[in-house]
This record gives structure tokens, sequence and C-alpha cells, in this order.
């Protein structure tokens, strides 16, 4: 790949040298007023502290703050001349492949609602269709699906698609026996034994839905430039309607676009990858791709459970370039609709991200792929050190109470009084402040100066409400979720390996029992430490009453947030309004169609049960399931668990299998074989005139 290493952007480092000088200039002048603010006989242990964790967080602030007003600016002016969208570098790559070719839209799924994977999938190929460019795409479902009922409920709702399609070539579907490696290992198995049929491959969440002209421009921006082996389309998050979920997702809608233009402003060809929603080159993430086991056990070492940014480092580091398409629309994606939901998928990433730190420092990575991982790291680790920072200041400050003036020293017949410096520490609350909250006024100047974009979100006062209103929930929620990552954060440093569980995607609600079991500990802590505060510190208690307040109030706002009454009723009033809500898109129209035209999958001869069992005595379903099965035989050791699995089935009824034991029933075709076989031949099978035991019934007949 020595011709695509020598392809540079032009402009990269000016642009970096910009960003960089700002953050580093931003912190420096944050760290000096707070140094100032110490007293001049000598720097303590705790300030000494204090400086430190003072001058990350600030650091980790300052990116964030200056990623969000240069993509303001860009946004604002509508000028960036080395973005992906007017890239063409087909004359530096003389020997690009030519010729036609298809995409795979590749999902992979994990335990995942079947029905909603599905409608999903069908609205993107609806939306392609639509485009008439449809011919050039096919779909893979790549199934990593452990529950046995989710399974052949895939495989139903597959062969439904499938021949309503009329054009089964164009959609596949498999099951892996074993989920090695978790998503990376399903991407990786899907490139060995398919991925040589493909040019490119778009990777889908099971939450994901993107729009026909969107897929379709991202093929020709890849056609346009050779040298990309990666462009990420930022997904919005849309569908949700809890109130929790609509202020989420206002807030990526709004104040999203800023950061990820600003995003692309600084990383350009070196930018990141999400996991989802994005266009791969197959030949190059084939070749470059493999992710190694990190040395040691989880969740330190291990198979790497965040494996999107190691990629994108690994496409880097082998010359390929890595792009941001921020411009694009069309891309979305569905959140957690709770708060609780939110935090435990915050602790899944939680764990991956922290694993990049043994990767930092690594042999061959671009100096940009590092600061990547930093960020990584950096995401969960500012909870705890946000948390440190706090806890030394308020200890600190005890300190100070501690220390009485002293206004006479030896022949001084005028009093010393003793040095303030309230301005200089008021400056920095200010200047801390106002790098959170600026980047939110700079989203409602920016719906002030576009007519158009102003209208999307509902007219400039109901969007000023929302950002106003978002904030105060923001502070509210701030401290919840500094003690939920900092509870991850020590969990993960005490070797707790958290594994990778599915996701609770659908809008519930938050009952009182599950938040008062989730936030008591946060109610506790904020009772206690202003306690303490109040009766030994009364100064600092008023400065920590943000935080307290949102940690004492954790049960209700949990509870309220998670409400979909509030969420609708808020869309009725024009709160938390997002463009996808003004003007449904029509990718989004035609996944509610689905949706509300979806069906339980079934086959006309089903003997009703549990759909794993179908799988076992239905004919169709049978057929079906075996046809999908790989031409494996089970072992000695593993037929003989088999056969006791069969009686315990036949004697006990499978209400007494568990999921992993019905699984290992019909995940081999001789067994399944056999045991449809032994059921439908037995003096209680369907051809004897009487039905098999139906699931759950103890081998009652039915």
């Amino acid at each position: 790949m020595t011709s695509q290493s020598r392809i540079g952007v032009p402009g990269h480092h000016f642009r970096r040298t910009i960003f960089f000088s700002l953050v580093l200039l931003t912190t420096l002048g944050a760290l000096s007023l707070l140094s100032v603010a110490f007293q001049d006989n000598g720097t303590q242990a705790f300030e000494l502290v204090m400086l430190g964790l003072y001058a990350i967080l600030t650091l980790w602030i300052s990116a964030s703050f200056w990623t969000a007003t240069i993509g303001f600016a860009m946004l604002l002016t509508g000028r960036d001349h080395y973005a992906i969208a007017t890239a063409d570098t087909r004359g530096s790559m003389p020997d690009a492949p030519t010729g036609p070719f298809k995409t795979a839209l590749v999902m992979p799924v994990y335990n995942e609602d079947p029905v909603r994977v599905f409608a999903g999938l069908r609205a993107v190929w609806q939306s392609l269709v639509e485009t008439g460019a449809h011919e050039g795409f096919e779909v893979f479902v790549v199934s990593d699906t452990r529950d046995p009922d989710i399974w052949v409920q895939e495989e139903l709702l597959w062969r439904r698609w499938a021949a309503e399609l009329g054009a089964p070539a164009r959609l596949f579907y498999r099951n892996r026996v074993e989920n090695t490696s978790r998503k990376s290992g399903n991407i990786a198995d899907f490139c060995r034994n398919w991925g040589g049929r493909y040019r490119y491959m778009i990777i889908l969440d099971a939450d994901s839905i993107m729009s026909g002209e969107t897929l379709v421009e991202m093929v020709a921006r890849m056609e346009r430039n050779p040298c990309v082996a990666l462009i990420q389309v930022p997904p919005v998050p849309v569908n949700r309607a809890s109130f929790f979920a609509r202020m989420i997702q206002f807030a990526g809608s709004l104040y999203g676009r800023m950061f990820t233009a600003g995003l692309s402003y600084w990383q350009l060809g070196t930018s990141n990858f999400w996991g989802h929603n994005a266009i791969i080159r197959v030949a190059p993430f084939a070749e470059h791709c493999g992710l190694p086991k990190l040395p040691g056990r989880e969740p330190f070492g291990g198979e790497i459970l965040s494996h999107d940014f190691v990629e994108a480092a690994l496409l880097r580091r082998a010359g390929w370039r890595v792009w941001l398409a921020y411009d694009l629309g069309g891309s979305y994606e569905e959140i957690p609709p709770t708060l609780i939901d939110y935090a435990k998928r915050d602790r899944r990433w939680c764990q991956g991200n922290l694993q990049h730190s043994r990767l930092i420092f690594a042999r061959g990575f671009k100096p940009l792929s590092r600061i990547h991982f930093v960020m990584g790291v950096m995401s969960y680790m500012a909870s705890p050190l946000w948390l440190i920072f706090l806890v030394v200041t308020g200890v600190a400050a005890w300190f100070q109470s501690r220390v009485e003036p002293v206004y006479f020293f030896g022949d001084n017949f005028l009093p010393v009084w003793p040095e303030t410096f309230t301005v200089e520490m008021t400056t920095v609350l200010w200047v801390t402040l106002a790098m959170l909250f600026l980047p939110k006024i700079l989203a409602l100047v920016l719906l002030a100066a576009k007519r158009g974009l102003r209208s999307q979100f509902g007219g400039l006062l109901r969007a000023s409400l929302s950002v106003l209103l978002e904030s105060l929930f923001s502070v509210l929620l701030a401290p919840v979720l500094m003690l939920f990552q900092s509870k991850f954060v020590a969990a993960i440093l005490l070797r707790q390996n958290v594994g990778w569980p599915a996701q609770q995607r659908g809008d519930h609600q938050t009952g009182f029992a599950e938040a008062f079991a989730t936030h008591l500990s946060h109610t506790l802590i904020a009772a206690v430490v202003g306690f303490l505060t109040y009766r030994y510190v009364p100064s600092f208690f008023w400065w920590f009453t943000p935080v307290l307040a949102g940690l004492a109030l954790s049960i209700p706002v949990s509870m309220l947030t998670s409400r979909v009454w509030l969420g609708q009723f808020a869309r009725r009033l024009g709160i938390f309004l997002t463009p996808e809500e003004t003007a449904q898109p029509r990718v989004l129209q035609l996944l509610d169609e689905n949706l509300a035209a979806a069906e339980a999958p079934t086959c006309e001869s089903a003997t009703g049960g549990d759909l794993w069992y179908r799988a076992v005595v239905d004919p169709c379903a049978y057929a079906l399931h075996a046809s999908l099965l790989p031409d494996e035989t089970p072992n000695r050791r593993r037929r003989h668990y088999l056969e006791g699995l069969i009686f315990q089935l036949q004697d006990d009824g499978a209400h007494t299998l568990k999921a992993n034991e019905k699984r290992a029933l019909v995940s081999h075709r001789d067994g399944l074989y056999e045991l449809h076989t032994l059921l439908w031949a037995g003096p209680r099978s369907p051809s004897a005139g009487r039905t098999v035991p139906v699931p759950g019934t103890g081998g009652a007949e039915h």
C-alpha cells in the first residue's frame, strides 16, 4: 500500500496546529488562574492534586469546546475545502478497480427483537428500491443470537421476506454456531466467507436506519476516493418517545451537527469508526483489521470489546484514509429510553474503551489514532477524575476553614489583611461553565442564522426553551452519570468483567422499585455529603448544591424522565422537536409502516408452542431450520449429551430445559433430525392423531 501511504490531505498540518494550539492555550490560561488563587506560603499537597486534576479535566473540556466552536464556524459559513464530499483522488490511483461490483449491507445481531430488525432492514431496502440503485446492493443478516426462540424467529422472518422479495439471492442469513469475539468476530466471519464477493460493506446496527440516497452517495464517495477505506456517517438518534430519550434526541440533533463538523475539521483523513452506519472497503479491512487478543485476562486483557476505534487505527497504520462525512444526512439510530438503560449501555462500552489504554503506546499507530484512544479512555475516566477533584476541593476547603487568620505580625501596629482570591476563583468557575454551555448558545445562534434549519426545530423560541430545559436536566443528571461511570471504572479496575449483554431498546418506563434500588445509594450520598459540608464547610456547601441536588432528586428524576406521556406532552408543546419529528424522513415512514404491518412468524402447519420447539416438530419450521444448519456431526460425547436432553424433553416437558439446552437440541442437523423423527414416530406424535407435548405443560396432551 505504498502508493496510498504517500497520498496526503492538504492543510491537515495547519488545521491540527490551529486546533491543538487553541486547546493548549485555553488549558494553560485556566490553569494559571487557578494557580494564582493559591496562597503564597508554598503549595500544599491538596493544591498540587487539584492543579493536576484540573489540568487534565480542562484539557478534556477545552478540546470539546473548540471542536464545537470550529464546527459552528464551518456550518455557519458553509465552507470546507477539504471535506470528503468534494474530494476526488481517482487520478492518484491508476490501478483503482473498475467494472461492476456489489455492496453488502451487513447487520450483525445478537438477541435483538427480530420484528424490529427486519422491519428496519425492509425500510432500508425499500428506500434503496425507490432510488432505482438497489441492483448494486445485497443484504446480510449475520446473527450471533443465542436465544433459541429468537433464533428461529429470525429464520422465519428472513424466509418470509425472501419469498416476498422474489429475489432470495439478494438476501442472506446465517447464525454462527459459536459467537467467538462477539461483533468483531461476526464481521470477520462475514469477510472470510463472503467478503471476496463485495467491494464495499456497509455496517448497520440492529437499530440502524439509513436512507437509500445516503447509501448510494456513500458508495459514490468511495468510488471517487480509492485511497479511502472507511467513511463514517454520523447517526442521528430518533424514534424514542420518553422524555429522557426525546431530550437526548434533541441534543444529539442540534449540538451533534456542530461537534461532527468540528471533528472533521481537525481529524480529516484520520477520523474514527463508530462501529455502524459506515461504509468500509472490504479488501483492506480484511487484510489489516484482524484484532489481536490483548495479553492478560479480562477486563483489560483478552478480546478487544470496543473494536471500532482499533479497526480505524489499523487502517490508518496501513496507509488508508478514514473520513467522517458530517454533511451526509439520512443516517439514524435508536437510543435507550431511560436513564438506567442509558447507564447500562455505558457499562458495556466503559470496559471496551478502557482497554484502549493498552494500545496507546503500541507500535505503528498514527499520532492522531493514539489521541483517539486517549479520548476513548477519557470519555469514562473523566467522571472519576471529576469525583476525585470535588472530594479534594471539599477537603481542601475544610482545612482552609480550620486556619485562624493572624492580622498582626511582630512589631506591626497595623493589621495585615489576608489575601483574597475570590476574583480568580470566580473567573475559573465562569471559564469552566462557559466552555460547557457556550456550545449550546452557539447552536441557537446557528438556528437564528439559518431560517430553514430554525423551522425544523419548531422555531427559535421553542428551540431556546428546549435548550434551557435540556441544560437544566443535564445539570441534574450529570452527577448521577458521574457516579454511575465512576462505579463502572472502579469495578473494571477491580477486575470485574461485564461481558456483552443485549441492549434494552424499546420504550418502557422506570418503576419506583427499579428507581429506588438503582438510585438509593445516590440519594444517601447526597444526604451524607450535604450534611457534612453544611455542618463543617458551609461556604463550600452552597457551591456544591447543584451536584447534591442532582443526586438527591435522582429517584424522582429518573422515574419522571422515563415517562412516555411526558415526552408526548412535550412534543405537543413543541419542546425537544427535531427535524425528524417535524418532517419525518421517508425511510422512517417506511419503518413505521413495516412495524404496523408486522405479524408473528408462523408456518401453515405450525403445531403451536415456543418457536424453538416448532423447529423440532413442525415440518415447515424444521425443514427451514435444518437447511440453515452447518454440516457438522456432533462427537460421541456431544451425542450422549443431546440424548440426555431428548429424554428430559420427553419425560419432563420442554419447560424444564434451560435456554442453552434448548439451543443445543436445535444446533446440529443430525441431532435435530433424530429428535424430529423420534417425536413424530412416537405414540404421542401428530401422525398418530395426537400432538407432542407442548412446552411448559410438563408433557400433558394439548
